[in-house]
């Protein structure tokens, strides 16, 4: 009978426990909680605030403008909070942030874009704006008595030195898919974790050490004029390539359309507003430089970095997008476009084992953003569509505009001679119907081929060089190599490409190993 007892006690003992666990947890999951809120709201105030938005990014100064006040006030007016988040350029991690949600937008190179959404096997995310094209703040540099060109790079000892997944890298990976350089290893890449490790790399390294460096400024400058290295290649003689675009999380995109939308005009405002006064420009980028790595950047160092940023303004953006007509985007490359051309390189230099996406890129961008600010009729100096004029009516302020890619002058003899050589590309040779100057049909694709690929470097000078074989009539070789040249030049002519770029020669017949007719492309530029 005893035990019967004990055992009802020890039941009644283990209920008891049960509800006194189950009123802990209750009061502190329930009770507590509600109390505390209660008592925060009471003590408290009301949230300027009804959501925020978050983006990941890194210092790179092209940012500089996400990040500034005039973005962050902007949008304060709607009640939305800005945050941007630092994370030191690992671009795995941060389309890992985008996936998870942790993170509602984020910034990337193009070509970084790409590949991290390549390794990851998917892409949580969709372009909605192209913030800023480089245009000489990346550059690759070298000993001017060791490189005098990027053809001295065709060396089996030759090796370049980059920042790891950086801009840097991506522009080594342009030369190497567009210039003729077969000589130079498989393991052409020394990697450093910055630009501070590549300089003092480049500033410890034997004078005579085959070595390019790729840079960014204020780095660029500091090799120059400490070091008396010289600028073989930057930014500013191509175009399509290092490309910094704005990614919004898909799931975000479709839930909070309207947040995207403040966020793009709050941004091209301000970008508008910036772009009146250059000082606004360089006291900006020397105050986020503080900010962000605790960098004090002179004036000077502070105006190259704006001269070396295209940042693209809201016509531009249209224009990329194909939002306005194809008369008024012919120099604009369209943003697919862009893709491809950014794919093929990270394909032909093996960063990429094989396209993404089948060749799907127009689901990597999303026009109806800017199509919806365009069909409101936005104008970037409406500052949120609030600005009025003297007399108290909106107006827009001074118009933007689509700036065009500076044309290259005609030269004459003495220039053509000063022309200072770049490099000879990387064309697939040409062949013609034998004994003749007539080109053959499929080299005709392949000259159309290489017209967009001179349109990305469209501050070059081209020379056209004819060549035959050394058998037969060496006089007659020379007239049939001019006239193999000339043809090329007309078929280049007639696939967009300015004749004041190009220049026709033939090569003394026999003076190369020549295997096959054929006509080589050595691009020339004028003294930096």
């Amino acid at each position: 009978m005893s035990g019967k007892r004990s055992k009802g006690w020890l039941i009644a003992a283990v209920l008891w426990c049960v509800i006194l666990v189950g009123f802990g947890l209750g009061y502190k999951f329930l009770v507590h909680p509600f109390f505390s809120e209660k008592l925060e709201q009471d003590t408290g105030s009301t949230s300027r605030y009804q959501s925020e938005i978050r983006i990941a990014a890194d210092s790179f100064s092209g940012y500089a403008i996400l990040r500034s006040d005039g973005v962050k006030s902007q949008l304060q007016k709607q009640g939305i909070r800005l945050t941007v988040q630092d994370d030191r350029a690992d671009y795995d991690q941060r389309l890992k942030a985008l996936k998870n949600g942790e993170v509602d937008l984020a910034v990337f190179t193009v070509d970084s874009w790409i590949a991290a959404g390549a390794r990851a096997g998917e892409f949580p995310g969709t372009i909605v704006l192209i913030i800023d094209e480089t245009q000489g703040s990346d550059a690759i540099v070298a000993r001017p008595d060791v490189l005098q060109d990027l053809n001295d790079l065709n060396d089996a000892d030759a090796r370049i030195v980059y920042t790891q997944g950086s801009p840097s890298e991506f522009l080594a990976r342009v030369i190497l898919a567009n210039f003729h350089l077969p000589a130079l290893p498989d393991d052409w890449g020394i990697e450093k974790k910055d630009a501070a490790a590549v300089l003092e790399e480049a500033r410890a390294a034997r004078e005579s050490s085959k070595r390019a460096y790729v840079l960014w400024e204020p780095y660029v400058s500091r090799a120059v004029d400490q070091y008396g290295y010289r600028v073989l290649l930057d930014s500013s003689k191509i175009k399509g390539y290092i490309v910094d675009v704005l990614v919004a999380q898909r799931a975000f995109l479709r839930r909070q359309p309207e947040q995207v939308d403040a966020l793009l005009q709050a941004y091209l405002s301000t970008c508008w507003k910036l772009h009146q006064n250059p000082e606004d420009m360089r006291q900006l980028i020397q105050r986020d430089a503080r900010q962000t790595t605790g960098e004090r950047l002179s004036d000077e160092q502070a105006r190259k970095i704006v001269d070396g940023i295209q940042w693209k303004n809201t016509l531009e953006n249209y224009a990329h997008f194909g939002l306005t007509p194809n008369a008024a985007t012919a120099e604009h490359q369209y943003i697919e476009d862009i893709l491809i051309e950014i794919v093929d390189v990270l394909v032909k230099t093996d960063a990429l084992k094989q396209a993404p996406l089948d060749g799907k890129y127009h689901t990597l961008f999303y026009q109806q953003t800017l199509t919806d600010l365009k069909a409101g009729d936005f104008h970037p100096s409406r500052s949120l569509n609030i600005v009025a004029d003297t007399e108290g009516s909106l107006a827009p302020g001074p118009a933007e505009t689509v700036r065009s890619t500076v044309k290259v002058a005609a030269l004459n003899e003495t220039q053509w001679a000063r022309l200072r050589p770049v490099g000879e590309l990387k064309i697939k040779p040409i062949t013609f119907v034998r004994g003749s100057d007539r080109i053959s049909l499929i080299s005709k694709r392949d000259l159309s081929k290489a017209a967009r690929k001179l349109s990305n470097f469209p501050e070059f000078y081209l020379r056209i060089i004819g060549q035959t074989r050394a058998e037969g009539d060496a006089e007659a070789n020379q007239r049939l190599a001019e006239a193999r040249a000339a043809a090329v030049a007309q078929q280049l002519a007639q696939d967009g490409i300015g004749q004041e770029r190009i220049r026709t020669e033939a090569a003394p017949s026999g003076d190369r190993d020549v295997t096959a007719q054929s006509v080589r492309f050595v691009v020339g530029q004028l003294p930096y």
